[in-house]
């Protein structure tokens, strides 16, 4: 399958709505290397189909959105019940979760503690749980926000102890992505085959959809 980084012209004029902050994918420079490896990051496969990732919305959807996000981070949450109506109106759309902890030690335990979720299928609910926050997280208040959404808070500790060297892999791989992409924080965002750095309004998130389409129907 043709790598993302193919796409080596800046795209700003293709998602009108969102302006010069539209890029099409692969405008970044090059591959990014994992540390320790050789492997490309920039990938199809890697960035919008790493089984390791949540997802929401639509698994067989048409568009494809990737969010670079912290719980930590406002803006992220003040998108969060905007993107998710998006992706429900729509029906048709790949919602896939990229925990990119960039705030701090909370922020990665954070992170750390929703993906540890996955291994009882509760990551969804726990994203929103801790999008839901409407101050700064703290270790104790991110536990009972999982509890409060139902979610067994020892089981998802044991979990986090068994599994930290899988756990790890994933943010780490959300780093290598993030950081080739040139995002410079969050939240950012792939859509279908554009990369969109910030925060959008639920009418550029539809715009930004409808051009992925019609980009991909070009092929």
């Amino acid at each position: 399958m043709r790598p993302l980084t193919d796409l080596r012209h800046t795209r700003r004029d293709a998602l009108g709505l969102i302006g010069a902050g539209a890029f099409a994918l692969g405008a970044a420079p090059g591959f990014a290397a994992t540390p320790g490896g050789g492997d490309e990051v920039l990938t199809e496969s890697a960035v919008l189909r790493d089984p390791e990732i949540p997802v929401a919305g639509n698994a067989e959807g048409d568009v494809t959105i990737v969010e670079y996000f912290d719980y930590n981070c406002p803006y992220c949450r003040k998108l969060e019940p905007e993107l998710r109506q998006v992706v429900q109106d729509d029906g048709k759309v790949k919602l896939v979760y990229k925990d990119w902890p960039v705030l701090g030690p909370v922020s990665i335990a954070a992170a750390r503690m929703a993906l540890a979720t996955k291994y009882q299928d509760k990551y969804v609910a726990a994203h929103d749980a801790l999008m839901s926050s409407a101050s700064r997280l703290t270790e104790p208040r991110i536990r009972e926000l999982l509890a409060d959404a139902g979610i067994d808070v020892d089981r998802a500790a044991k979990d986090l102890e068994t599994r930290a060297k899988a756990i790890d892999a994933i943010l780490a791989r959300n780093n290598d992505q993030a950081t080739a992409f040139g995002f410079r924080g969050t939240p950012s965002f792939i859509i279908g085959k554009f990369r969109v750095p910030g925060a959008l309004t639920m009418a550029q998130f539809d715009q930004a959809i409808a051009d992925a389409r019609k980009a991909a129907a070009k092929k």
